[in-house]
């Protein structure tokens, strides 16, 4: 087990649980800001996790719910407070109702994660800081220690697979919800190229394509949160297809890192899907791309999930790391 101590100071109201691994500080430090890493480690073994947002930088916001054996959920969320690349991160970390909002009979703390290299390989340190004596004998009580214990017992596996989250493995799909699904991808470049890659039309119009054949003739990007914009693809000559398009419309902009839109298919009523987009940086220079992506329901979520939509964006991130290159 990776914990080697744990110390409660009731005069500082702080508990520090510190734990040593075989591996690199920078694959630990990823193993925590990739929300596909985390969610298998974040809870204790008998309560998975799903992190349905999980935004390293200051002023993001992480977002999860573990599972109980019987189906129970309880959720929770961090507000990112500060983040130095591949050394610390601090956070705001609370308890959140089904609706993924802070639950305010429930205390939060502030919690300090240190990543260090060490002989053999890494060293955590995390600190959580509570608000009183009564907050932290509460959640002592509620077996967070014992929960902390049990969680991290199941980090050495994650830390052992490199090569299901290294680059070049392709595009990725998890079904999280019943409405929700995350795609993530490993692009090679840096965040600040792949957010470009996103916002010039110029770079859009020869990526974003999906399948060979195809071209993308309109490219409106939008200049500020709450205008509406317009993607449309039609075959190239010689390629079988019909024309089509998106509208959409720019809720959130936090650049380089995370923008959320709504996307709906032009000549289709209904209510549109929401997708957000975060980038992550990497420790050997390239970047985690995630989207997620929220359904009005289940069943508008099957019907484009079988329109080999994930196929479509792997031909396009791998044609984005050509250009890139």
């Amino acid at each position: 087990m990776p914990i080697t101590s744990v110390e409660k100071d009731l005069d500082a109201l702080t508990m520090t649980v510190v734990a040593d691994f075989a591996a690199s500080r920078q694959r630990l430090w990823e193993a925590y800001t990739d929300p596909r890493q985390i969610e298998k480690f974040w809870g204790p073994v008998e309560w998975p996790s799903t992190f349905t947002r999980h935004d390293v930088f200051v002023g993001g916001r992480s977002e999860y719910h573990m599972t109980g054996p019987d189906g129970e959920r309880s959720g929770g969320f961090w507000e990112f407070l500060a983040v130095d690349d591949g050394k610390s991160f601090e956070v705001r970390d609370g308890f959140a109702g089904a609706d993924g909002t802070e639950n305010p009979d429930m205390p939060s703390m502030r919690m300090t994660f240190s990543f260090e290299d060490t002989d053999d390989g890494s060293r955590l340190v995390t600190t959580t800081h509570f608000g009183s004596l009564d907050q932290l004998e509460q959640l002592i009580e509620m077996g967070m220690e014992d929960g902390m214990r049990s969680a991290m017992s199941q980090i050495d596996d994650v830390l052992a697979d490199l090569r299901s989250f290294a680059a070049g493995q392709g595009t990725e799909l998890q079904i999280l919800t019943d409405t929700k699904i995350r795609v993530s991808r490993i692009i090679r470049g840096s965040v600040e190229q792949v957010w470009r890659a996103h916002h010039e039309p110029e770079l859009m119009q020869q990526w974003l394509l999906g399948p060979d054949g195809w071209t993308m003739p309109v490219c409106e990007v939008p200049e500020q949160v709450g205008d509406t914009y317009r993607y449309e693809w039609a075959p190239a000559e010689g390629t079988e297809g019909e024309p089509f398009g998106f509208v959409n419309v720019l809720l959130e902009s936090e650049p380089p890192h995370r923008e959320v839109t709504t996307e709906l298919m032009i000549g289709i009523e209904g209510e549109p899907s929401t997708n957000e987009l975060t980038l992550t940086p990497r420790s050997d220079g390239n970047t985690l791309l995630c989207v997620v992506v929220t359904y009005p329901n289940r069943e508008v979520r099957d019907i484009v999930l079988e329109t080999g939509m994930v196929d479509g964006m792997e031909t396009s991130y791998a044609r984005l790391e050509g250009i890139l290159a």
